[in-house]
């Protein structure tokens, strides 16, 4: 007998199994908590199997048949979007779905804004986004988690191609009231022995600190932080400098103060954003557009202020 299930309840069940409740899997999907859990038990019904059993505070956890499970359906959802794409291709449209990742310091900034106006121009397209850090959207891209992700052109992999959007030097961040804020540029050896709210984030805190180590300095580190909107609070309520490669058009805080930012001179060099995409023989129309998109986009919004747009 034919089974009775969709690729929807697979949809939601493989949600709940990578979230672990069905509210936080309801909040990714978009679909209300009675719903998944309606499509669960068909599943669980249809097939004969417990998937789950239900732990303390309403958190779940997958059965060991579950785990089986998930892995199978995860790819079977895998395989079903490829049909999207093979569609999409010999219709010469772009549809279905897009999983997109972009990096947790500029995704505030940049993603809101630029999936609205794909979705808008793309109506048939269904986009999925995920904010991680350099080494998590890495990891996702390699399991075929997401199809492209917004991110720097830090310690790329071979397995990796990149496309360049445009290049963030990097500046100095200061709360308006101190003493080097009205400098047309500041060097590491100025910066020594001032206070450093670090942003602790894999690779991105190598590469900062790789602007003080071959001049043999130490900077002063007092706190860390892996939260971009923490550290520039952080700055502007005087706890010390920190050093980033965006400088949004509004420079306020999230508290309200202002903040200044100064081009860090010496021999660190710029970070290239970009959009990066295992290798692949071949490229969906549906992933080619998003990456024309995100070219108009940057030269059209002007998100960083003037820095350089890559050609």
């Amino acid at each position: 007998m034919p089974l009775r299930f969709t690729l929807r309840q697979l949809e939601y069940f493989v949600a709940v199994g990578e979230a672990g409740s069905i509210a936080k899997a309801a909040e990714q999907v978009n679909v209300s908590p009675p719903s998944i859990s309606a499509s669960i038990a068909q599943l669980e019904a249809e097939f004969g199997v417990q998937l789950f059993v239900r732990k303390h505070s309403h958190a779940l956890a997958l059965t060991a048949g579950g785990r089986l499970f998930l892995k199978e359906a995860a790819r079977l959802l895998n395989d079903a979007d490829a049909l999207h794409d093979i569609a999409g291709d010999i219709a010469e449209k772009v549809r279905g779905p897009l999983a997109i990742g972009c990096l947790l310091t500029f995704a505030q900034i940049v993603l809101p804004a630029l999936r609205k106006k794909f979705e808008d121009a793309y109506p048939d397209v269904r986009v999925r986004q995920f904010e991680r850090n350099q080494g998590q959207l890495f990891e996702m891209l390699q399991r075929g988690e997401i199809d492209a992700a917004l991110t720097y052109d830090l310690e790329l992999s071979q397995d990796m191609t990149f496309e360049p959007l445009m290049q963030l030097p990097a500046y100095v961040m200061l709360p308006a009231a101190h003493r080097l804020a009205a400098k047309a540029g500041i060097t590491p050896e100025e910066l020594v022995d001032e206070p450093m709210v670090l942003l602790d984030l894999p690779y991105s805190r190598e590469y900062f600190l790789s602007a003080f180590q071959p001049r043999g300095l130490r900077p002063k580190i007092v706190e860390r932080t892996g939260d971009i909107a923490v550290m520039r609070s952080m700055v502007a309520n005087g706890f010390g400098y920190g050093i980033a490669n965006m400088r949004p058009l509004n420079t306020m805080s999230p508290d309200g103060k202002l903040l200044v930012f100064v081009p860090l001179l010496g021999d660190l060099r710029p970070l290239t954003i970009g959009i990066a995409l295992p290798n692949a023989e071949h490229r969906t129309l549906t992933v080619q557009a998003f990456i024309d998109h995100c070219r108009r986009f940057v030269v059209e919004q002007g998100v960083f202020g003037t820095e350089r747009i890559v050609k």
